[in-house]
């Protein structure tokens, strides 16, 4: 069970030759996400609907490439061009937990995005294998019920959760893209599908990642969205936590959440 601190960074092996394409980096986690990848130089080329919701800090650094364009409106060809040169794609896309954000169109935004972005790396045909780093939850599960502390009853719930609620089909559907359809044989692409428990807000803390779930969803841990965007900044830059996770689905939860403070 590695356990991780904000010390780990001195133990990334961090390449400023990188560059890494985020989608969803105007959000909760993914602005974050993107303040830690420029802070170590890491060249970010994000796609952004509105460039005006980005961090005024990070807004005018000379790493950062802007894209304003609404992702699913961009044509195969744009997009292509837009991940071409990247090494990792990061993908912290949501639904804004409204009426309109759960139940309006699109109700398979990451799905879509996910399919979309894998499929233009493939065409690219990159020399080296891109990463693509997906945030989910701990409401996605599994193939083959690898989630073992689940039982009849949570995956009852969670059936049923999918079924009324288009934001938990869609994060489910789009990791199922990764594991399904990309699969772990790809020449082009390698994938990980990161899962955080209850996301709270806090500073970057001691937390611990694992193979399975380690919570039920009747009662939950808790994650720091800054240890979920340490974490994939980790993904990117640290090639031995890269090798332990790809092609899994890491659960991360805090080592003790009760240091987190309950968004508001």
């Amino acid at each position: 069970m590695p356990r991780y601190t904000a010390e780990t960074w001195s133990a990334c092996q961090v390449n400023s030759d990188y560059t890494v394409l985020l989608v969803g980096g105007t959000g909760r986690t993914g602005r974050l996400v993107l303040q830690q990848l420029l802070s170590c130089d890491i060249g970010v080329r994000a796609i952004v609907r509105s460039a005006g919701r980005l961090p005024r800090e990070a807004a005018q650094h000379p790493r950062l490439e802007v894209v304003e364009a609404d992702l699913l409106s961009l044509t195969d060809e744009d997009l292509r061009r837009h991940v071409r040169g990247c090494d990792a794609v990061i993908s912290c896309l949501g639904h804004v937990l409204n009426v309109r954000g759960i139940f309006g169109p699109p109700r398979d935004l990451v799905t879509q995005a996910t399919r979309r972005l894998c499929r233009a790396v493939e065409a690219g045909q990159p020399a080296s294998p891109v990463k693509v780093i997906l945030m989910s939850s701990v409401s996605v599960h599994q193939p083959a019920g690898r989630d073992t502390r689940r039982g009849a009853l949570e995956k009852g719930f969670m059936w049923v959760l999918r079924g009324l609620l288009p934001p938990a089909r869609d994060n489910q559907n789009a990791a199922e893209v990764l594991c399904d359809s990309v699969g772990t044989s790809s020449a082009f692409v390698q994938w990980a599908v990161v899962r955080p428990d209850t996301l709270l807000e806090g500073d970057v803390s001691a937390y611990t990642v694992h193979e399975n779930v380690v919570s039920s969803l009747f009662r939950p841990g808790s994650t720091t969205m800054a240890n979920v965007a340490h974490f994939m900044f980790e993904l990117v830059t640290s090639p031995p936590a890269w090798d332990r996770w790809s092609g899994s689905f890491p659960v991360i939860v805090n080592a003790n959440h009760r240091d987190a403070v309950r968004r508001e």
